[in-house]
C-alpha cells in the first residue's frame, strides 16, 4: 500500500500546522504528529482507499490530542484529601430561613424596615437614624423596637402572623399625624 504511505507523507506538513494550532507549542505539536502517525500506521488496514485521507488522519490526531490532555490532567488521590473537604453541610435550611426573613422584612412598613436596617446593617445609633429619617430619636427607637418585635413574632410563630396581630395588646393602633411613620 504505497498510496497510503505517500498520502501520509503528503499530509505531514499540514498535520504539523494543525498540531501547532491545537497545542500552541512546537515541541508538543511534534509529539502529537508523531503519535498520530504511529496510530495511523497501526490502523493502516482500517483505512478505506478512495475515502478522505485528510479527514481520517485529522480525526486520529484530534483524538490523540484529547487523550493526551486527559492523560496529563492532574488528579488527586481521594484518600489524601482531608475528610472535611469531601463533605459539605447542606445549606437548604439556611436558604429557607433567609428567604423567610426577607419576606418578613418586606411586610414591614417602609419606615420601620429602613430604621431597623440602619441599626442592624449600618450600625447607626438612634440619634443618627432620627436625623437621617427626619424624626425624633424616640420615634426612631419605637420604629426599630416595633420592627424587631414584628419580625420576632413572625419568624418564631408559624409565619401566619400579620403586622396588626403583632401590636402589643396594651397599645391601640393610633396614627399620629406629626410623625413620618409609614405604618403606625
Amino acid at each position: 500500500m504505497t498510496g497510503f504511505h505517500d498520502e501520509l507523507k503528503r499530509m505531514l506538513p499540514r498535520m504539523r500546522v494543525i498540531a501547532r494550532g491545537m497545542t500552541r507549542n512546537a515541541s508538543a505539536a511534534d509529539d502529537l504528529v508523531q503519535e498520530a502517525v504511529a496510530k495511523a500506521l497501526a490502523a493502516e488496514a482500517s483505512f478505506a482507499p478512495g475515502t478522505n485521507f485528510g479527514g481520517w488522519i485529522y480525526r486520529i490526531m484530534r483524538n490523540e490530542f484529547i487523550s493526551s490532555i486527559r492523560r496529563h490532567r492532574e488528579t488527586i488521590d481521594v484518600a489524601a484529601v482531608p475528610e472535611r473537604l469531601m463533605a459539605c453541610m447542606p445549606d437548604q435550611e439556611d436558604r429557607l430561613v433567609v428567604n423567610r426573613l426577607v419576606r418578613a422584612l418586606q411586610t414591614l412598613p417602609a419606615a420601620r424596615r429602613e430604621a431597623l436596617l440602619l441599626v442592624a446593617v449600618e450600625g447607626l445609633g438612634y440619634d443618627e437614624i432620627g436625623a437621617r429619617l427626619g424624626v425624633p430619636v424616640g420615634t426612631a427607637k419605637s420604629w426599630v423596637f416595633r420592627a424587631r418585635h414584628t419580625l420576632r413574632t413572625m419568624l418564631l410563630d408559624d409565619g401566619s402572623t400579620t403586622i396588626e396581630a403583632t401590636r402589643p395588646a396594651n397599645r391601640p393602633a393610633v396614627r399620629r399625624p406629626h410623625h413620618a411613620d409609614a405604618g403606625g
